[in-house]
């Protein structure tokens, strides 16, 4: 593990231990009717890609520190593009999950973060319930990359979260994130992260439940893997596809809208190799705004599913248009 990725991977657990430690304070009201004090968003929505039935799950939301995360361009850039669309620094972001139920698979495209960042997510399971699916439904659970965010779900506190399900992640990740040697010379502030990984993992692997692949790879019927190594070594696409439609999990290709999608070059301190991730970036909204691809994002506002258009040099994100059907 080189010495930029040891540098990367110490401030994202810096970022980690600022999250850790956030909570919503509520504010006084006055009104005849005071205000609850709680807030209960909705935490689940649904959209039909063929004939998959894809609902988005909330994990939660958190402030993202976007002048100390955000690298490749300045804090003044930065708060010109969040002006733009009204937002001050740092923006609120969201952590979303996606369960694709083909009608023969039950299938989780990451899990959430689980206790690993603390109170301001770990939602996942609150609203899988809520939308009407019990995690032992779950038949297999697919990992974009292993950061906290997106496999800390996959344990309830010592017990399988999903207990009948599999879990796949691309080989590169896992042998990464789990590596005995990576853990050993990362540094003191970062090794609660491997541990996290280790943690969240490795009770699948003692009961045979985890099965890496590599590569671009089919899974179940109508969802593949498509490599997009950069922000992790082994992070992945997935592709669902049913009579003609198509969604793409595109996992952390894009942190914050406001500013990476306008500027596809804008980085992240917890970008493995963040040359990579930015080409990988901007090859793939060309490809998707230029086919008009659905896409499930996890950092974009709940429920992050929408498409991109072309908008200068840049994009600009088109949420699905609201629906309450049934």
């Amino acid at each position: 593990m080189s010495a930029i990725h040891l540098a990367r991977l110490s401030a994202f657990a810096l970022m980690l231990a600022a999250i850790a430690g956030c909570t919503t304070v509520p504010t006084a009201a006055n009104a005849t009717a005071p205000a609850l004090q709680t807030k209960l968003n909705p935490g689940y929505y649904r959209v039909m890609v063929g004939d998959f039935e894809v609902t988005a799950l909330s994990d939660g939301t958190l402030p993202f520190d976007t002048d100390k995360w955000l690298t490749n361009t300045t804090p003044a850039q930065v708060e010109k593009a969040l002006a733009k669309v009204y937002l001050k620094a740092p923006p609120e972001s969201s952590v979303n999950a996606f369960l694709v139920n083909t009608g023969a698979k039950l299938v989780l495209v990451d899990a959430g973060s689980g206790a690993l960042f603390g109170p301001a997510l770990g939602k996942l399971l609150l609203n899988m319930e809520a939308a009407g699916y019990s995690p032992e439904q779950v038949d297999e659970i697919y990992i974009t990359h292993l950061h906290a965010d997106h496999v800390g779900g996959l344990m309830s506190g010592d017990k399988l979260a999903f207990p009948n399900a599999v879990v796949r992640a691309d080989k590169h990740d896992a042998d990464f994130w789990l590596s005995d040697e990576n853990l050993k010379n990362a540094p003191e502030a970062m090794k609660s992260f491997f541990e996290g990984a280790r943690a969240s993992l490795n009770p699948y692997i003692k009961a045979g439940k985890f099965k890496p692949f590599e590569g671009g790879t089919d899974l179940v019927s109508g969802v593949k893997a498509v490599p997009m190594p950069g922000h992790t070594p082994g992070h992945t696409f997935y592709v669902a596809e049913s009579k003609g439609q198509r969604i793409v999990f595109w996992g952390d290709l894009v942190h914050v809208e406001a500013v990476q999608l306008p500027n596809p070059s804008v980085t992240a301190v917890f970008d493995v190799d963040s040359k990579a991730a930015a080409a990988q970036r901007k090859k793939a909204l060309a490809d998707l705004a230029k086919q008009g691809t659905l896409i499930g994002a996890p950092h974009i506002a709940f429920p992050g599913i929408g498409r991109l258009r072309k908008d200068g040099k840049g994009y600009a994100w088109v949420p699905v248009n609201y629906s309450a059907k049934p």
